[in-house]
């Protein structure tokens, strides 16, 4: 008799929370949110017991290839986080490198020998300290104009060599990992 008494007074209980809620958002918008269910999910009372076991298996399954995708779309992200972290950093270090380049290229005849050579090495060790991370430089000299790995700054003719193969190059590009981070500057044979 307890337990008639109990669920009668839960179901007064929700028949209490329906009214007040029809009171607070009125009983037409109360209909329409009723109207709004998903078709998909039936009611639980108008299954059978094996019918509600399928779809809560159903239900299982969908949740568990959920969480599947979303732990392997996390751990692809933390892989490229890693990967590609250091590319602001290059970003920034690049004219750094750039620098260097054009202080080698540019040494005046009253330098001396050791300073040509301590500029050598300081960006041999800038670059191979640079490899470590897998940032590579783009030197494409003799090679075919890629329009995702060379930026063309000019043309040029030479009967010589073939259409779009690069004569020059002005500035080195740089890639991390298979990313280009910066193309190379070129200029392109065009017959």
């Amino acid at each position: 008799m307890a337990k008639k008494q109990k669920v009668k007074n839960k179901k007064d209980e929700h028949d209490l929370i329906d009214e007040s809620l029809d009171q607070e958002i009125g009983t037409d918008e109360a209909e329409s949110l009723e109207d709004q269910k998903d078709p998909s999910v039936k009611e639980t009372e108008e299954l059978s017991p094996e019918e509600r076991v399928k779809d809560l298996e159903e239900a299982l399954l969908r949740s568990r290839a959920e969480l599947d995708n979303a732990f392997k779309r996390n751990a692809a992200d933390i892989e490229k986080a890693h990967k590609y972290g250091v590319e602001r950093l290059l970003n920034e270090l690049l004219p750094v490198v750039d620098n260097l380049e054009h202080a080698l290229n540019n040494f005046s005849k009253d330098s001396t020998k050791e300073d040509k050579e301590g500029v050598e090495l300081t960006l041999k060790s800038f670059e191979s300290a640079l490899d470590k991370f897998g940032i590579r430089p783009i030197y494409p000299i003799n090679e075919q104009f890629d329009p995702i790995k060379h930026e063309a700054v000019m043309t040029s003719k030479d009967p010589k060599k073939e259409n779009n193969e690069i004569e020059n190059v002005f500035q080195r590009g740089w890639e991390l990992h298979d990313r280009v981070v910066r193309p190379a500057r070129v200029s392109v044979i065009k017959n």
